[in-house]
């Protein structure tokens, strides 16, 4: 029987690959974890879900207090934001985080950490290469490759000679910039085009789409685009871009409209958020025999790669590029790989959200996904503007929406509205543990609370029942009910 240096080893430290290595290193397993970055959290600790809503809140509160008068209060002259508070405050919540994922944890686990690159040698052999300049080639009886994703860079004229910012950059500005212009529609355009448009950039965001978050229903991204225009973000839609070019102190991009005019836009500073490229490069999978392309390696449903004793799990699969569904793959693998358990990925409810204001929360089928799969659906929706709690906390703006199939079983929940990922969960539960609707409408909630929203969407459908003319007839005639007591 062949051996092996190690038990298990893992490439890179992201959420899936953290998870990986912790559970590996505390089951007993010789395990080796590498990293390329010089430290451990990837990008979502360093680059973007840490820094991005830290960056979200501290927004959020300038937001509030430019808006007094909303709640009462007086009007108040704000001070113009210096960003160099705002990036320090930043660097301290991941500072604080980063203790969580250091090597002397995963150490003290029985895991051991190297910083270096890895490249396959074979299907179970790598070379490592650290920073230092040292070599060395490890191998081990089973892989994971984590690597994860990065910004894409489009093939745009222009650009490789323009300054351009992604999220790695973003975060670390020296101030804010006066104007900023933002290539892309998706969750991390939004998410900066409003933050930074808050603190007071104006902004302008580009998107190839006829609408911004290309893969939601267009009333709920509608919301969130309304308000954002009411907060002076400018958008343009459906269109062809065709040229960057550096000005100096301005960066143009000039595209093609939705009405087919050349057209352009000039800002301090240029965000490229077009997606992720999955991170692929520098691993020489080829001499692993690991099947992948430009979307990601491929997988089966334990995560298995075309060689089943080295898996991929994370965003470098390219499919649910979320902190929570890498870390989730973790344990799909641990399971397999570790424990030899079989389990299979179930992405059926994987919750997301994009943490605009209002922000926007989806789990299941959406009405675009229902249409294409050919789903009959009944839609229930609820506005947040007939809460009780949006209305005292002046968050107006929102909707629930409920996908209910022909036997009245959920399909799916979009929710755009105040803390929508957090109203999200009862769903998660609800959906992903089976419980009834029923369950969920007969269950008591706290007034006012947002969540009452939830139970009124998943009692709307059995008020039509239980109130039709069909049972009032029914109870009229064995309780003699006299029906109306005032107009009709």
């Amino acid at each position: 029987m062949p051996q092996y240096d190690y038990d298990i080893a893992v490439i890179g430290a992201g959420a899936a690959g953290l998870t990986v290595t912790a559970g590996a290193a505390q089951a007993g397993a010789k395990t080796l974890l590498v990293e390329k970055e010089p430290v451990l959290g990837g990008d979502c600790l360093h680059y973007g879900c840490v820094p991005s809503k830290t960056l979200i809140k501290s927004a959020h509160v300038y937001h509030q207090m430019q808006q007094a008068t909303r709640y009462g209060l007086p009007d108040v002259a704000v001070p113009a934001v210096d960003f160099r508070q705002v990036r320090e405050r930043i660097r301290r919540v991941i500072a604080t985080i980063q203790p969580h994922d250091s090597p002397e944890r995963f150490c003290k686990l029985g895991a051991e950490v190297v910083f270096g690159r890895a490249a396959f040698v074979d299907d179970h052999q790598a070379r490592i290469e650290t920073a230092a300049g040292e070599a060395r080639n490890v191998s081990a009886k089973t892989w994971v490759v984590a690597t994860g994703s990065s910004a894409a860079v489009p093939r745009l004229e222009g650009l490789d000679r323009t300054p351009y910012l992604t999220n790695r950059e973003i975060f670390d500005l020296e101030s804010l910039p006066t104007s900023l212009v933002i290539i892309g529609g998706g969750p991390i355009a939004v998410e900066m085009a409003q933050a930074f448009a808050r603190l007071g950039s104006k902004v302008d965001v580009i998107q190839r789409s006829p609408q911004i978050l290309s893969r939601e229903d267009p009333d709920m991204a509608a919301l969130v685009q309304g308000v954002m225009e009411h907060e002076g973000v400018t958008f343009h839609l459906g269109t062809e871009l065709l040229r960057v070019q550096d000005l100096g102190q301005e960066r143009e991009v000039v595209f093609r409209s939705s009405a087919g005019e050349e057209t352009s836009v000039r800002g301090a500073a240029l965000l490229v958020a077009l997606g992720r490229s999955v991170g692929v490069d520098g691993l020489e999978l080829e001499n692993a025999g690991v099947a992948f392309d430009r979307k990601g390696i491929q997988v089966d449903v334990r995560l298995r790669t075309s060689q089943k004793h080295i898996y991929a799990c994370g965003d470098v699969t390219g499919a649910y590029q979320f902190t929570h569904a890498a870390g989730y793959e973790g344990g799909v693998v641990v399971t397999n790989a570790v424990f030899h358990l079989p389990r299979k990925a179930d992405y059926t409810w994987m919750p997301a959200c994009t943490y605009t204001d209002p922000e926007f929360a989806s789990l299941g089928l959406n009405e675009k996904q229902a249409q294409k799969q050919g789903v009959e659906y009944t839609v229930w929706t609820e506005e947040f503007a007939e809460n009780d709690r949006s209305l005292a906390e002046e968050e107006r703006e929102g909707r629930i929406k409920l996908l209910l199939d022909k036997k009245n079983k959920p399909l799916g929940v979009q929710i755009a509205g105040p803390r929508a990922g957090e109203l999200l969960a009862e769903w998660v539960a609800v959906l992903g543990g089976k419980v009834k609707l029923s369950t969920m409408i007969g269950a008591v909630h706290a007034y006012p609370t947002l969540a009452e929203i939830n139970k009124k969407v998943a009692g709307k459908h059995l008020s039509e029942k239980i109130f039709s003319d069909g049972v009032k007839k029914t109870l009229k005639f064995f309780f003699g009910f006299k029906g109306r007591a005032c107009g009709e």
